[in-house]
């Protein structure tokens, strides 16, 4: 009896077969287009939440989608983008373009064996870049979709992996029948977000495939170049901050594991990366909780004397992890003033930086500096700014080449306009004091 009644489940579950709906038929769905095939008639035929056969993000978008678009058979209709749109778009997405110009190239490289587009696209889901490779036979959608000016977020497409990104903040891959809208359904996306100093979206980074399989982890190489573009947001974006890069392991610096943190002039931090509020924690909402010697256990004087070192430095924080640090300053009109900043007597002929015995005095140097810097920082109150300390390394470097404004500014590595900028800047302040 009990044989008879397990075949009678098997038979209702199996494809093409009528039956009644329930926990055998997703039982015996092996493969995931018959999950998604159960999903689907489950959610817009029988009106039953298909709890379990699809992802939880998918779900919300289908119901999301339900409410604006009523028919999922139609046409889905991409509105020709004028030269005036186009102009826009790139205009107001330059930075973000510039950003991850790199990563984009490399990502295209890599791919370049293969079907899928990679695709980036603004806060509100307008496609800014696409990759530009000639179009094959079985891409009839993605020919009309993917164009630099195009909307695809939710609104306007239905569910699709930007979409969601961009509906959400959170990655995600979507799958084939998955898509809300039929004529998607042989579609694969894999999308991740990338986000500013503020936290807000910035855009996002897809990769899409037409008719075929991505053949490898898509989700995984999309967040791997998402959070590296971000992290190269981050920085960009940050004017007049400290930027630590820091981490349990130095091996791990400068690369898409690293974490940061970007500290501003009265001592706080202003952002996190989220490798860095995995070390840290999350930042508290409210700006005067995000003292930064409370969260990392150093005080804001301590930090920039890790600017005088190229090398990380070890760095207990306030939870008690070791963790390396490397700092630079970056200046309010941009400018990075990194750790190789002038320091008075440390200018070394290239000559003498190549000698082991020359590289030993100026590490030597170095620790006296820090020394002097120490004792002067107890005395000194701890509301030193970054402008303060930025204006200081300049007017020191400064002294050390005797007024010499062009010899100045090769050795900080920025032009002389700048240079002069700061000093004028200064006398106007002092003036007007």
């Amino acid at each position: 009896m009990a044989i008879e009644k397990f075949e009678r489940f098997a038979k209702s579950a199996r494809p093409g077969q009528t039956g009644t709906t329930g926990a055998p038929r997703q039982l015996f769905a092996t493969t995931p287009a018959q999950r998604v095939a159960i999903a689907r008639r489950q959610f817009f035929e029988e009106g039953v939440r298909p709890s379990g056969l699809i992802g939880e993000a998918v779900l919300q978008s289908w119901m999301r989608c339900t409410r604006t678009h009523a028919d999922r058979q139609r046409i889905v209709p991409f509105d020709a983008v004028t030269p005036s749109r186009l102009h826009a778009t790139l205009a107001r997405n330059r930075e973000l373009l510039e950003v991850a110009r790199q990563e984009l190239v490399q990502m295209e490289n890599s791919l370049a064996g293969t079907d899928c587009r990679v695709i980036l696209t603004d806060r509100e889901g307008v496609v800014v870049h696409v990759t530009q490779q000639p179009w094959t036979a079985h891409q009839p959608v993605l020919r009309k979709t993917a164009r630099v000016g195009v909307n695809i977020s939710e609104r306007m497409v239905g569910t699709t992996a930007p979409g969601i990104v961009a509906s959400t903040g959170q990655a995600c891959t979507v799958d084939g029948a998955e898509h809300y809208f039929d004529v998607l359904c042989d579609m694969q996306c894999a999308a991740a977000p990338i986000r500013d100093v503020t936290g807000r979206l910035a855009g996002v980074l897809d990769l899409t495939a037409e008719a075929r399989r991505f053949g490898f982890d898509a989700a995984s190489m999309v967040a791997l170049y998402a959070t590296t573009i971000e992290n190269r947001l981050l920085q960009a974006q940050s004017r007049d901050h400290l930027i630590l890069r820091f981490q349990a392991s130095a091996s791990l610096l400068g690369t898409p594991l690293e974490a940061l943190a970007g500290i501003a002039p009265d001592g706080t931090i202003a952002w996190l990366n989220n490798a860095g509020a995995r070390l840290l924690g999350r930042l508290p909402e409210a700006a005067d909780e995000r003292d930064v010697e409370c969260l990392l256990g150093h005080d804001l004087a301590s930090l920039l004397r890790l600017g005088r070192r190229e090398s990380a430095q070890p760095l207990r924080l306030a939870s008690g992890l070791g963790v390396w640090v490397q700092a630079h300053l970056k200046g309010a009109d941009g400018v990075d003033f990194k750790h190789a900043v002038a320091m008075p007597g440390m200018a070394l002929s290239a000559h003498a930086a190549e000698s082991p015995i020359a590289e030993d005095d100026a590490t030597a140097a170095a620790e006296r500096s820090d020394a002097e810097h120490m004792s002067e920082s107890e005395c000194a109150p701890h509301t030193e700014t970054l402008r303060e300390h930025s204006r200081k390394l300049i007017e020191e470097t400064l002294a050390a080449h005797g007024g010499n404004v062009s010899q100045a500014a090769r050795q900080l590595n920025v032009s002389r306009g700048t240079l002069y900028r700061r000093m004028r800047g200064w006398r106007e302040d002092s003036g007007s004091a």
